[in-house]
């Protein structure tokens, strides 16, 4: 679109009329129940602004219009992937400059959201990629409103698991760019974590107290500009460009998804009904592509591989070192909260892996098994090396004691586990996945580890 007085795209007849069905139930609430019934309207995979200003349209078609002629819904892209976030900043300005989105825009009190994904960008280019690709849209996009002199609210898509963007708020918060928090934070909580998190009134307390506080001392109190930043910046490109091209290499050989497939218990989790959607698109194949997230870290979570929480970064770290950046990655890890603490979530990560296990479930897949798993205890080997090396420490979580305490604790339980898991899905495929008793035992396997790693997806 050139603007959002545009034309709506083409579409089939029925789904057209699915999209005025929703745009007029949307007019329906607002009429019966004000202006308090409808949240933001988010847009999944937004690639540019064409993407917001046919929600635009659509919802003038559909009759959501209040009694001043303006459409009464704040819209957020979410921008997922790799490429969308970089490209987020184009589309922004592009939004901004465009005079019918500027006046809805200014309608809704000049107050414009953006979803930030963290789980397909994670499997897109890996975590560092992804990490390094969301700390830079932010800064870029406050940039951008603030040239345009709007303020801009940024709702965190979060998952449970390291990879999908999860771990401690406060840590989060605090490695959030200056001024991205501003008094406000919006993030997802995913379904697994809700009662480990809020299921008891005391845990729910300090939870929210935790939250809480940090935005408050993010807002209040913020940390001074560090100059180093602006070189830092450029180590950080490299380290995720390298990152990125180690873990696509992984993810891309050939014959690589079959592997996944016999490596992990991916097909058991398909048969189990887990979350609001299907593991796959569906009509589609079983690319990596068509595969959601979830089921993704879920599998290799289970085989204890947990490979979408740190493939890549060692690869990515190594190559800065060899372009003579060590000294500075050590200052980054001391002093950049950003670089700490994603530091810290590499080192969980590995923490809560079994790499002995991890074979087991690797064997599953045959042939394959010699071809892909030296490479997984390689990229491994390498990312704990470096992780120890600029941190200091002898060994993962040495810092942080109770965290380790807590693991090392829970590991002995959720071991014997993963082995009864090996030979129940070995024994299930063996029966061409119709043996039901076997099925059942394999589910309460894969509740248990779950339940012990504090990990779906």
């Amino acid at each position: 679109f050139a603007s959002g007085a545009q034309a709506l795209p083409a579409s089939s007849e029925e789904g057209g009329e699915r999209l005025d069905a929703v745009f007029a139930a949307l007019a329906d609430a607002h009429h019966r129940h004000g202006a308090d019934a409808l949240g933001s309207y988010i847009i999944s995979m937004a690639h540019d602004r064409s993407d917001v200003l046919a929600v635009l349209a659509l919802a003038r078609r559909g009759g959501l219009v209040d009694d001043a002629g303006a459409v009464p819904l704040d819209i957020a892209p979410l921008f997922e992937t790799v490429d969308d976030l970089k490209r987020g900043t184009d589309t922004l300005r592009d939004l901004l400059a465009d005079p019918v989105y500027r006046t809805h825009l200014a309608s809704r009190g000049d107050v414009q959201m953006v979803m930030l994904g963290y789980s397909d960008s994670g499997k897109d280019g890996g975590i560092a990629a992804s990490r390094w690709g969301l700390q830079r849209a932010q800064v870029e996009l406050l940039e951008v409103a603030a040239e345009s002199g709007i303020r801009l609210t940024f709702f965190h898509g979060r998952g449970g698991s390291i990879s999908r963007g999860g771990g401690k708020t406060t840590h989060a918060v605090d490695a959030s760019p200056r001024g991205s928090i501003d008094g406000r934070l919006r993030v997802t909580e995913q379904g697994e974590v809700i009662h480990r998190k809020y299921g008891i009134r005391a845990l729910a307390l300090r939870s929210l107290e935790q939250s809480t506080g940090a935005v408050l001392r993010s807002s209040l109190r913020p940390r001074a500009p560090e100059p180093r930043e602006e070189q830092w910046r450029p180590v950080m490109d490299l380290i995720a460009h390298k990152s990125a091209d180690a873990y696509r290499a992984f993810v891309g050989q050939k014959d690589f998804m079959q592997y996944f497939r016999l490596a992990t218990p991916i097909d058991v989790i398909e048969r189990m009904t887990l979350g609001s959607r299907p593991s796959r698109r569906l009509g589609e194949d079983a690319a990596l592509s068509n595969l959601r997230a979830i089921p993704w870290v879920f599998a290799w979570s289970q085989a204890r591989a947990v490979i979408p929480g740190w493939y890549g970064v060692g690869s990515g770290l190594q190559a800065a070192v060899d372009a003579g950046h060590e000294q500075i990655l050590k200052d980054m890890a001391r002093d950049w909260p950003f670089f700490s603490t994603f530091l810290d979530d590499i080192a969980m990560v590995l923490s809560k892996g079994d790499l002995t296990i991890a074979e087991q479930f690797s064997q599953l897949s045959g042939a394959l098994h010699a071809r892909f798993f030296p490479q997984i205890r390689g990229e491994l080997e390498l990312t704990s090396q470096w992780i120890l090396a600029l941190t200091g420490q002898d060994a993962l979580l040495q810092h942080d004691q109770r965290l380790a305490l807590s693991i090392r604790l829970r590991n002995p339980y959720i071991d014997p586990i993963s082995v009864l898991q090996v030979d129940l899905l070995r024994r299930w495929r063996e029966s061409g996945g119709e043996d039901d008793e076997v099925l059942r035992a394999l589910v309460a396997c894969v509740n248990g580890v779950a339940q012990g790693v504090q990990n779906t997806g």
